[in-house]
């Protein structure tokens, strides 16, 4: 997320990924430091299953979307199960042996997530409106951020229309490219 609370820059979809400038928010990830190294080793060895809503999985499954060098975790191209919170299906889908649609909703999407994740993570990657959606619903326990030293000005935000919630800090790591924070949602 950049400091002016974006997850996008303006302008995001399957040709222009994060949007506009948004490619800065992943610096962390694509080129990481040692800190960021250890941040995407725990999250991805923790991770179970992964929720994302229709609009990220049009992003991932697109022509420049994952592929066998860069997925989930960045250069790490994990597998994780992945399941996406959708109203109707795509026709075709590139990566369709990684992805499993749910049509009956995001708490359904979470529920089969830690079903399949069993004692491992259930990661909620985005977008911010399946966030949004989950915090809502207070389907979310823990909340990690990757803050981004960048100010994208407009794009997709993370948080607006959010209800109240009331955070408690848990960890916190620096690195060059990210400050890597951790909440329990309560």
């Amino acid at each position: 997320m950049s400091l002016d609370g974006f997850v996008t820059g303006p302008g995001p979809g399957p040709e222009n990924g994060l949007g506009d400038g948004g490619e800065a928010l992943h610096t962390w990830a694509l080129r990481p430091d040692p800190v960021d190294s250890d941040v995407l080793d725990e999250t991805v060895a923790a991770t179970g299953a992964v929720i994302m809503g229709r609009r990220l999985f049009d992003i991932v499954d697109g022509p420049h979307g994952w592929n066998d060098e860069m997925g989930y975790g960045a250069g790490r191209a994990a597998e994780p199960p992945v399941l996406v919170v959708t109203r109707t299906p795509p026709g075709h889908v590139r990566l369709a042996g990684r992805m499993t649609f749910v049509i009956d909703g995001l708490a359904s999407a979470i529920a089969k997530g830690a079903a399949i994740a069993g004692d491992r993570d259930v990661v909620i990657m985005g977008g911010a409106q399946v966030i949004r959606g989950a915090l809502d619903a207070r389907l979310v326990h823990e909340l990690r951020l990757h803050l981004a030293p960048v100010l994208l000005g407009a794009g997709t935000p993370l948080f607006t229309a959010a209800h109240s919630r009331r955070l408690r800090q848990v960890h916190v790591r620096a690195s060059g490219q990210a400050t890597h924070l951790t909440y329990l949602v309560g």
